[in-house]
């Protein structure tokens, strides 16, 4: 197990509500959402295993990254929390609230679905960050110009330079591991859920209208899994909508229980 770095919103007391972010992501995804939800929850978000500030580590899989979860809560008291997770951190709360129902009161799993996907555009993501010369860059600004080639969209440019950061010596370098994450990948993109998975709390899934990641064949499938899951759609919203359009998602998350 590996001990996970967290950033802390909220007063101790409230009920625990637990964030993931998803892949290339960290816990500074949700410093605005963790604000806003703090006088409702004592809000914990997390980086996951080679994300953010916890530790580069030898092996990422899903198995893993929940025994770092639990072992995480287990270090912080918390029995049981409600658990939200975005994109591949919506991967890994559907795994530990389906293995282990008692830790989690409900489950929120923000646009993502348990099945695989196979992304050309992450390919094309972590192409460009392999590329990039760390040694010859002088800001990210330059670092989002250089990834335009393989990155069309420039909202996804800015989030991929926030995995770059200064070192004590003024050199450039990844937060992420990245190598192991571009081994991995493949794994990463797969369904996080065997067959017989089941949660039986209550589950909340909170999609962006204009995403593409969950369909309604998608939708049959996580009934499977979550006998008593319900959806909102955030019509204008991505497949980022605490990001874009986060007073809809706030209230949505509020809504779950």
């Amino acid at each position: 197990m590996t001990t996970l770095n967290a950033r802390d919103f909220g007063t101790t007391g409230k009920p625990a509500l637990v964030l993931l972010h998803g892949l290339l992501g960290s816990s500074r995804n949700w410093q605005t959402v963790g604000r806003d939800l703090a006088d409702t929850y004592h809000v914990r978000a997390l980086d996951l295993r080679n994300h953010g500030a916890s530790p580069h580590t030898a092996e990422i899989s899903y198995e893993a990254m929940v025994d770092d979860v639990l072992f995480w809560m287990d270090r912080e008291g918390i029995q049981a929390a409600a658990l939200l997770g975005h994109s591949m951190g919506g991967k890994v709360a559907m795994q530990l609230a389906c293995r282990n129902p008692q830790r989690v009161s409900r489950l929120i799993v923000v646009d993502i679905a348990p099945k695989a996907y196979l992304s050309q555009a992450h390919r094309a993501e972590f192409a460009a960050m392999n590329e990039l010369d760390l040694t010859s860059l002088q800001s990210r600004a330059e670092a989002e110009l250089r990834f335009e080639s393989r990155v069309p969209d420039w909202s996804m440019r800015k989030f991929l330079t926030t995995n770059l950061e200064r070192t004590d010596a003024g050199a450039w370098r990844w937060s992420v591991n990245l190598p192991l994450l571009t081994e991995a990948l493949p794994l990463l993109e797969g369904n996080s859920l065997r067959a017989d998975d089941r949660y039986e709390g209550p589950v909340h899934v909170i999609l962006g209208g204009k995403s593409r990641y969950v369909n309604e064949a998608d939708r049959a499938k996580l009934s499977e899994h979550f006998p008593k899951v319900r959806v909102t759609v955030i019509p204008e919203a991505g497949h980022n909508p605490h990001m874009e359009a986060r007073a809809d998602f706030v209230q949505a998350v509020r809504s779950s229980d």
